[in-house]
């Protein structure tokens, strides 16, 4: 870092120019790259960015209309109703004009304007365009090229230690998954036991949703009774809850209790489709489908790893703007059924195996923390500079 402030004595000491986004930044509005079809495939080269947690929504064969971003040609994407961005480096396509596309001008490094983005670290819940009237405004240090340069170069190694932990988690964690659909596909083979197929009604005693007590009515909450949220549902087992309701609420509400070992999927919200596990017994809100599984016909591990081997497929039949699932949906989902015996070996094997998996990664969560972290001090202490006169 020594180098680096050696430099900025010597090049710049009495300070930088601050300049606006807008006179560093060229932008473009992605119009004529918006995506046609909606018939994505992972067999497709061409990926279609969106503005959601995803970022990739999925590929497209569409030929016409590409932008031909490259590592020698890169994009910032800025999405202007939440002022997220990413940096892309490869040809795509958007799924809407609601994103922008910054270069830089001759005065500034696009990939220190990335970096500096992050220091902004602004956010909006305002549905509305962003860039012109807002983001567009704001300031940006310019120092010369050389400590530009200097700088990307320090914050893109933390950057690479980062992607390549999250690389190997993700890694780890496909490993999982494909060890798990194979013991769960039942399509392809003629097992060496009878199989029923039957719908997840046909293997429950109850099949239900929770509810939300009034939250006007402050004798509803903090009670003892632990209430699950979909916020909480997470391809996880779940302990205890955030919030607490009371046994009034419980007696005037359409929450209710139901019994440890239950499978819960989310039906709305950014987890729709991800299940969990309750170990204790609890309450839901309205958007949790409560499977209470027949433990004559099925172990509730077993169907609890079938749901998760499912989760695209049962994403993919979401309605409406939101992708909300119906509980009607999911009663029909259908499930294969193997003798006790074989859930409870599939079970053991996965439950090792995810164990395993758990060991394995359970370190690498931390570690990339803390060098997201390491990265974070770092670029907001070189991108901090004393401003000319």
């Amino acid at each position: 870092m020594s180098e680096i402030s050696d430099m900025i004595q010597r090049l710049c000491p009495d300070g930088v120019e601050y300049k606006k986004f807008a006179d560093v930044c060229n932008y473009e509005q992605p119009t004529k790259y918006i995506v046609h079809s909606i018939n994505y495939s992972d067999e497709y080269d061409t990926p279609v960015l969106t503005a959601g947690q995803s970022f990739i929504l999925g590929y497209t064969n569409e030929v016409d209309g590409v932008y031909n971003a490259s590592k020698e040609n890169p994009v910032i994407i800025f999405d202007d109703f939440t002022g997220a961005f990413k940096w892309v480096n490869f040809p795509f396509k958007v799924k809407s004009s609601a994103m922008k596309m910054l270069t830089s001008n001759d005065d500034v490094l696009l990939r220190y304007v990335f970096h500096y983005m992050g220091v902004l670290n602004f956010s909006s819940s305002e549905h509305t365009r962003l860039w012109i009237g807002t983001y567009s405004n704001f300031e940006i240090p310019v120092p010369p090229l050389e400590v530009q340069r200097k700088i990307v170069e320090v914050l893109d190694n933390f950057s690479e230690l980062t992607a390549e932990l999250t690389a190997e988690l993700e890694a780890r964690r496909k490993q999982y998954e494909y060890y798990r659909d194979s013991l769960l596909n039942f399509s392809q083979i003629t097992p060496p036991y009878p199989l029923k197929w039957m719908t997840m009604s046909e293997i429950c005693k109850s099949i239900c949703s929770g509810g939300t007590p009034n939250t006007s009515i402050k004798e509803y909450y903090d009670g003892n009774i632990p209430w699950l949220r979909t916020q909480e549902v997470d391809w996880n087992e779940i302990y205890d809850t955030q919030i607490k309701i009371s046994e009034l609420a419980i007696k005037q509400s359409s929450a209710k209790i139901i019994p440890v070992h239950c499978v819960i999927v989310a039906m709305y919200g950014a987890t729709a489709a991800k299940a969990c596990i309750n170990r204790i017994p609890l309450a839901t809100n309205q958007a949790c489908c409560n499977l209470i599984i027949n433990s004559a016909i099925a172990h509730y591990k077993y169907v609890y790893y079938y749901i998760n081997s499912q989760y695209e497929n049962i994403k993919s039949m979401g309605e409406g703007s939101q992708s909300n699932i119906s509980s009607k949906k999911i009663k029909k989902l259908l499930i294969p059924i193997p003798p006790l015996s074989e859930q409870n070996r599939i079970v053991s094997i996965l439950d090792r195996f995810e164990a395993l998996t758990t060991d394995l990664t359970s370190g690498l969560p931390a570690e990339i923390k803390a060098r997201q972290q390491q990265y974070e001090y770092y670029r907001d202490q070189l991108l901090t500079f004393k401003r000319a006169n």
